[in-house]
């Protein structure tokens, strides 16, 4: 939930990346990615948490004080890959661009790909497109909310979790099966504006 807002403004592609492979990230990643201010080991988090509950004046400070340098981020190995084959917002150019490479890397990244769904991956990569342009976080809400509304009665979801949840057989059956098959009308009409009155709004407080 609100996601997107925070992938798109990430640099090198990354947040595409993530998005559509649905790589985790570990502590120093976020750190290198710039998702987080400090790195702690676990020991120090109940040490972290008194302090900051009897000094909340002082949360950067004492992060800071807690904090060590973080170990390499294996991800940074693969950014310059990311940043190049992670370039297009159209899904066919990523997988071609993938299909290109020879190396390990790209073969695993394009058969992680090669299981989600086309039309999960084609949202993904508009949602993060235009959420960039977007002025506000309540903006980015605005269309998120748009999307779940209309994924939750598209095939795939229900699809999706037969296969991993409930039958557990991981071999879903993707409707529309192809990325080609999975036309701009269908995502226009998932981004579409929701009927008055049925809009996300702020709550007002």
């Amino acid at each position: 939930v609100g996601g997107g807002w925070h992938l798109s403004r990430l640099g090198g592609r990354l947040g595409q990346f993530l998005a559509l492979t649905g790589a985790r990230l570990d502590g120093a990643e976020c750190v290198w990615a710039g998702i987080a201010t400090h790195y702690l080991p676990a020991e120090k988090l109940a040490e972290a948490k008194a302090r900051i509950i009897e000094h909340p004046d002082r949360i950067g400070g004492i992060l800071s004080e807690l904090s060590t340098t973080p170990p390499p981020a294996r991800l940074e190995e693969n950014a310059a890959l990311i940043k190049k084959h992670f370039a297009s917002d159209r899904y066919e150019d990523i997988l071609a661009s993938l299909e290109e490479d020879d190396s390990e890397w790209a073969a695993k990244e394009l058969a992680t790909l090669r299981s989600k769904s086309p039309q999960t991956c084609k949202v993904a990569l508009r949602q993060l497109s235009e959420s960039e342009q977007l002025g506000s976080f309540a903006d980015n809400m605005r269309m998120e909310y748009r999307i779940a509304s209309r994924v939750l009665t598209r095939p795939d979801f229900a699809e999706g979790v037969r296969a991993v949840i409930v039958d557990k057989t991981n071999d879903p059956q993707w409707d529309p099966a192809a990325p080609e098959d999975v036309s701009e009308e269908l995502i226009d009409s998932i981004f579409a504006p929701l009927p008055q009155g049925e809009e996300w709004t702020p709550l007002e407080r």
